[in-house]
């Protein structure tokens, strides 16, 4: 197949996840809802079910949503629940709710209390004190607690070796992923801002194992390809989500290409491996977790040394890239609270930036594309 035509591939299946479940139901298949994020999916594999993840959407209004939360939360978690109560994910037998900011953690019994008898609601609790042997424990709790939610959604055990199955599919997935952001940035020519972001989202809604074949085969032929002289410049994106093609489309139409992403939809989602010598496979989830680092929404007991924004900063420089665009979501105070210290580390690093704030209902890119096309110019002196 080639290279465009798997592209096109990807970008259907990033489009249609309402498609994808219904043909999943109609297979007799149980699939079950992941909301943002750092959910252990691989137990949902394990349990011979499709993880299917809920991102908010880029093309709902929220109207339901707002009889269960307050207004000022962001519009990640409202579409999640707008599309849970308007029928768009009628069919999922149950959704894992993750409570690793403040948004989440209220919104997760909110979505208990909308779906009422309608699906299994799973309670994720991580420990920001993931390091210490009682975090790790906590962890593990957790992840078990989550595991026979699981099995009784399920209606089968979970065995240590579906555990490790799942874990070996997850870690190819996740090579395989941080390959294709290589070969996108040496041939972004070829793969556009909206074509990179519509692989590394298809993964959310394929099944794994279809996923991997597709990715391997898009892989193989872009590695054939002669590294790109690209003409215009090249950024790197950081932020929850920026999967928006409108919005990426400013990129393409200002020459601008993606050398990198610290993205937690994208990169920051499969920047971590779980580790595969640990005998007890819960444990070696909750170490993956442990093992995570420069995440806005992470504990850092280093925080005074500014290691995020040092390692946002050497992002930029080692990618190649002349700059970096951080799309800030609207309402989410921890990206708000850490912007002056990625700022300060951006500027002592002589990294240009941009900030864009956004959000899952901008309908008007006319702000944004006058920002961008700016910045790029800013960047084509520069170079």
């Amino acid at each position: 197949m080639s290279i465009n035509a798997l592209l096109d591939e990807f970008k259907v299946k990033a489009a249609t996840p309402k498609q994808q479940l219904a043909e999943y139901k109609a297979q007799g298949k149980k699939v079950i809802g992941v909301l943002p994020y750092y959910a252990p999916e691989e137990l949902v594999y394990a349990a011979g079910m499709v993880p299917m993840g809920i991102w908010g959407s880029n093309t709902k209004t929220i109207s339901r949503a707002k009889e269960y939360c307050a207004t000022f939360y962001c519009t990640i978690a409202q579409l999640a629940l707008e599309m849970l109560l308007d029928g768009t994910m009628d069919g999922l037998d149950g959704i894992i709710t993750p409570t690793i900011c403040d948004t989440l953690r209220p919104m997760s019994q909110n979505y208990r209390v909308a779906m009422g008898d309608k699906m299994k609601v799973i309670f994720l609790a991580h420990p920001q004190n993931r390091f210490e042997d009682f975090g790790l424990q906590f962890c593990v709790d957790q992840y078990n607690h989550v595991k026979a939610d699981l099995e009784e959604v399920a209606g089968r055990k979970i065995t240590d070796e579906d555990i490790k199955g799942a874990i070996a599919v997850y870690n190819e997935s996740r090579a395989l992923r941080r390959e294709f952001v290589k070969l996108a940035s040496d041939h972004c020519d070829v793969v556009t801002p909206t074509k990179r972001s519509a692989v590394l989202k298809a993964f959310f809604f394929m099944e794994k194992p279809a996923y991997i074949e597709k990715l391997k085969e898009l892989n193989a032929e872009l590695a054939k390809l002669p590294v790109c002289d690209w003409e215009g410049t090249k950024v790197v994106t950081s932020g929850i989500i920026c999967d928006n093609p409108k919005l990426l489309e400013i990129f393409e139409e200002n020459k601008i290409a993606i050398a990198a992403d610290d993205v937690a939809h994208e990169t920051r989602s499969f920047r971590t491996d779980v580790p595969t010598d640990e005998a007890d496979p819960i444990m070696a989830l909750a170490k993956q977790f442990a093992n995570m680092d420069y995440d806005v929404l992470l504990y850092d007991p280093k925080s005074s040394e500014n290691r995020r924004g040092e390692f946002v900063a050497n992002l930029v420089k080692e990618s190649g890239a002349q700059g970096l665009v951080l799309f800030m979501q609207q309402f989410c105070d921890p990206e708000e609270m850490e912007y002056p210290y990625l700022k300060k580390a951006l500027n002592d690093a002589g990294v240009p930036h941009i900030k864009l704030g956004i959000d899952q209902q901008m309908r008007d890119f006319g702000q944004a594309s006058t920002a961008i096309q700016a910045f790029a110019d800013v960047l084509e002196m520069q170079k």
